[in-house]
């Protein structure tokens, strides 16, 4: 099995938060951090992941969501897998 991996706009995030199934991902990298976005059938699980340290995030509303991530995808590359 295989997976499909593309990258996104900062655009279109809000539209891939809202459709992202349980097995599916996001994967933000910027210069400093890796954040990776999961979500089960209540809530979205960011991982933050910096100097291979993993610090987790929950929340429920995609709009949270967005403003938490901000300032963390000005100067980053998505993908959605």
């Amino acid at each position: 099995m295989s997976y499909q991996e593309r990258e996104i706009s900062r655009e279109n995030l809000e539209k891939y938060l809202k459709v992202l199934d349980s097995d599916e991902g996001i994967r933000i990298e910027n210069k400093d951090e890796f954040v990776f976005i999961n979500r089960t059938s209540k809530r979205y699980c960011i991982d933050i992941s910096r100097n291979n340290h993993d610090e987790f995030f929950y929340m429920s509303d995609v709009h949270d969501v967005l403003d938490f991530l901000a300032d963390r995808i000005k100067n980053s590359r998505i993908f959605s897998y």
